[in-house]
C-alpha cells in the first residue's frame, strides 16, 4: 500500500516519476503527487489515479533532475488533493513522501503548533516534515541529521524520502517497517517501495534495513547509517526479474495473464527442489535446521488474507503427512493475544510480499520466544526474509494484480514439499507413497493447463450470474481453505458478498440463506468424503438453490444435481487445491469485469499492507 519513487541525476526526472508510479499502481492507492527541484520547489498532487495527476501537471514547469513522487492510499484524513503527498514543510524548503502511519503525531503536532506552526491537511506526514525541519533549525544541524533526531523521537512506521529546496544535489531516504530500495546507476540513483519502477533503469539494488537511513548525492556516493548514528555497509544485490515480466505480455489484465502463469510459476517453484524418479526433496533453508525442525513439538503458521489461507491447507498437509500438531493464526490476531510460543516451536511465516506489517510484528513475537522462525515469501531481500532464521522463496515472479492468485499457488506448492520433506525425515511417509505423490506433483502444472481450457465455459457461468448479491462457497478438507480463499477472490474484485464455509457447517446458519437466488459454489472433488458432499448438495438443491459443482471428470452424481458443473482433472486429495483454485479464480475475474470492476486495483485494496 502506497509507493514511492525518487530519482537524482542527470535525466529528466519527470518522465522517471510518472511512469515509476504507474508502475506502483498495483499496491493501491487513492490520490498521487509529486515534487521536484528546479530553482524552486513545483509540486502537483491530486486525488484519483496517476494518470488524473498527468493531466494538471503543467509542462513548463517540469524540467528537473531530481525529484520524488508518491500514490497514497488514505490513512489519516480523506482522500483529497490536500492529503495527498508530497507534503511541504512550513518554510517550504523541504519535501517529503511517507509510507506507513506515525503514531504519536498527535502529541507531536500540538507541541508545533505551540511553537509556531501551522497545518494544512490531516495527515501525520505534514507533521514528520515539520518535525524535522524544527529539528534542524533548533539544533542548527545538516538535514541528513535533523532527519536522524526527528524519526528517533516518533512511533510507528515509516518508509520516507525528502527533498530539501536549498541542497538539489541530496535526497534522503529512511525505513522502518515499511520497505524501501536504492536502485543504482551510472551516477544517478531511483528509489523505490519496491523494485519494478527501478528494473527499467538498473539491477543493482541496495535494500535499507529496519531503521537506517541514507544520504544520496548526485556526485554518485551515497552512505547508510543507522538511527543510532552508526555507518552500515550493504551489498549491491542484482535483481533477478526483468521488465517483461512486469508487463501484461498480451492479456487484458495482470490478474488474468498471473491466473495463465500458474503452471509456469510452479514449475519454477518445484524446480531443483525435487526429483520423483529418486524420491528426494531438498529445501536449502529446511535442511540448514533440520534437527531442530525434526525435534519441534508444534508448528504454528501465521499470516494474513490469501496467505493465510494457504497456511490452513499447510496445517491439513503437515498434519496429515509428518503427524505434527499444526495451529494457524491469523498474524494480526496472533501480535496482540499473548501466546503461548517456546523454543520447540517452529514458526512458519508466510507472505507473498514479505513486508506485511502484522506477520513482521508476530515474527518478533515468536523471535522474542526463542521459536524458529520459517519464512516463506515471494520476494527476494524482503523484510520477513532477512527477518526469518531460515526460509524459502516461492520463485512466482512478480505478482501485480492485487487480487494473489500465483503466490497462492507456489506457497501451497512449497508448503507440500516442506512436509513432504519433514514425513520424509520422521519416517511417516513410506517411500513409495513419496514417489507416487512427487510424480503427480510433477504433473500438476500440466493438468493445470488442462482446466485453463475451460475458461470458455466458466466465462458463461460468470454471465448468469454476474448479479447475484451473495455467494455461497462450500468445501470439505483440503478444499475448505479453497472455498474460503474463492470467496475471497469474489469479494475482492467484484464487490459481491461471499462467504466460504465447510461444507458440514452449512447446517449449523448458512443454510437459512439459501433460496433460489443464491448461488452455491461446492467444491466435490474429494474422494475421501465424497458423499457427505453429495448429501450437502441434496440439502442445497432442496431449497432451490443454484448449485455450481467443481468435480472430477467422470463424475456423474453431482452432475444430476448440479445446475452447472466444471469438470477438472483428477488428482491425489492432498494436491488437489491447486487445480480446484483455478476455476474460482477465472469465475471471480470474469463476474467482475462483467460488472465493470477494476480487477487489478480493486477499490479500498493494496497489494501489501504494510500498516496496521
Amino acid at each position: 500500500m502506497c509507493g514511492i519513487v525518487g530519482y537524482i541525476g542527470n535525466k529528466e526526472a519527470f518522465p522517471i516519476l510518472i511512469k515509476g508510479l504507474k508502475r506502483l499502481e498495483y499496491r493501491g492507492y487513492d490520490s498521487a503527487g509529486i515534487a521536484l527541484i528546479n530553482g524552486g520547489m513545483t509540486v502537483f498532487k491530486k486525488a484519483g489515479k496517476v494518470s488524473d495527476l498527468e493531466k494538471i501537471v503543467d509542462h513548463n514547469h517540469i524540467t528537473a533532475n531530481i525529484g520524488i513522487g508518491h500514490t497514497r492510499w488514505a490513512t489519516h484524513g480523506e482522500p483529497n488533493d490536500v492529503n495527498a503527498h508530497p507534503h511541504i514543510s512550513q518554510s517550504g524548503d523541504l519535501a517529503i513522501i511517507h509510507n506507513g502511519i506515525i503514531e504519536n503525531y498527535s502529541s507531536i503536532k500540538a507541541e508545533l503548533k505551540k511553537r509556531g506552526y501551522t497545518f494544512h491537511s490531516d495527515t501525520d506526514t505534514e507533521v514528520l516534515v515539520n518535525l524535522i525541519e524544527e529539528v534542524q533549525k533548533t539544533e542548527k544541524t545538516t538535514l541528513d541529521n535533523a532527519v536522524r533526531i526527528a524519526l528517533n523521537e516518533v512511533v510507528g512506521a515509516y518508509a520516507i524520502v525528502v527533498l530539501n529546496r536549498n541542497n538539489p544535489d541530496q535526497l534522503i531516504a529512511a525505513r522502518k517497517g515499511s520497505p524501501l530500495v536504492i536502485g543504482i546507476g551510472d551516477n544517478e540513483f531511483y528509489i523505490a517501495s519496491d523494485a519494478s519502477p527501478i528494473i527499467e533503469y538498473t539491477q543493482n539494488v541496495v535494500y535499507l534495513d529496519e531503521q537506517e537511513y541514507a544520504v544520496i548525492n548526485r556526485n554518485g556516493q551515497y552512505s547508510i547509517r543507522t538511527l543510532g548514528n552508526v555507518e552500515k555497509s550493504h551489498e549491491i544485490k542484482k535483481l533477478e526479474f526483468s521488465l517483461e515480466l512486469i508487463e501484461k505480455g498480451g492479456f487484458e489484465h495482470f490478474m488474468l495473464k498471473e491466473i495463465y502463469e500458474q503452471p509456469k510459476a510452479i514449475e519454477d517453484s518445484l524446480r531443483g527442489r525435487m526429483n520423483a524418479s529418486k524420491g528426494w526433496i531438498k529445501l536449502g533453508g529446511l535442511n540448514e535446521y533440520i534437527t531442530r525442525i525434526d525435534n519441534a513439538e508444534r508448528f504454528i503458521i501465521t499470516a494474513c488474507g490469501t496467505s493465510w489461507h494457504s497456511g490452513l491447507i499447510g496445517e491439513y498437509l503437515i498434519e496429515d503427512l509428518a503427524r505434527v500438531p499444526v495451529e494457524v493464526e491469523y498474524a494480526s490476531e496472533f501480535r496482540y493475544r499473548n501466546p503461548i510460543i517456546s523454543d520447540k516451536d517452529v514458526v512458519i511465516a508466510i507472505s507473498q510480499s514479505g513486508e506485511t506489517a502484522d506477520t513482521l510484528a508476530a515474527i518478533d513475537i515468536a523471535k522474542d520466544r526463542q521459536a524458529l522462525i520459517y519464512g516463506v515469501c515471494n520476494v527476494i531481500g524482503s523484510s520477513i526474509a532477512r527477518a526469518s532464521h531460515a526460509g524459502s522463496y516461492t520463485h512466482a515472479g512478480p505478482e501485480i494484480g492485487v487480487a494473489s492468485t500465483k503466490a497462492f499457488s507456489t506457497q501451497i506448492s512449497l508448503i507440500t514439499l516442506i512436509a513432504l520433506q519433514l514425513a520424509t525425515v520422521k519416517g511417516t511417509l513410506p517411500t513409495s507413497k513419496l514417489r507416487e505423490i512427487l510424480y503427480e506433483l510433477e504433473n500438476i502444472p500440466k493438468k493445470i493447463e488442462e482446466t485453463l481450457l475451460l475458461d470458455a465455459q466458466i466465462k458463461e457461468i460468470a454471465a448468469i450470474y454476474k448479479d447475484a448479491t451473495n455467494f455461497l462457497y462450500l468445501g470439505r478438507g483440503y478444499n475448505f481453505p479453497v472455498a474460503l480463499e474463492g470467496a475471497l477472490k469474489l469479494k475482492e474484485i467484484s464487490y459481491i458478498h461471499a462467504e466460504g464455509y465447510p461444507a458440514a457447517e452449512m447446517k449449523h446458519g448458512p443454510i437459512a440463506l439459501i433460496d433460489e437466488n443464491m448461488p452455491v459454489v461446492f467444491l466435490a472433488t474429494n474422494k475421501s468424503a465424497y458423499e457427505k458432499i453429495v448429501s450437502n448438495v441434496q440439502e442445497v438443491k432442496a431449497r432451490k438453490g443454484k448449485i455450481i459443482a467443481v468435480v472430477h471428470k467422470g463424475d456423474t452424481q453431482i452432475r444430476e444435481l448440479a445446475d452447472h458443473i466444471i469438470e477438472v482433472p483428477e488428482t491425489e486429495e492432498i494436491l488437489s487445491p491447486l487445480i480446484t483454485i483455478v476455476p474460482l479464480q477465472l469465475l471471480a475475474y470474469h463476474i467482475a469485469i462483467m460488472r465493470g470492476c477494476n480487477v487489478d486495483q480493486p477499490r479500498n485494496l493494496a497489494k501489501s499492507v504494510t500498516v496496521e
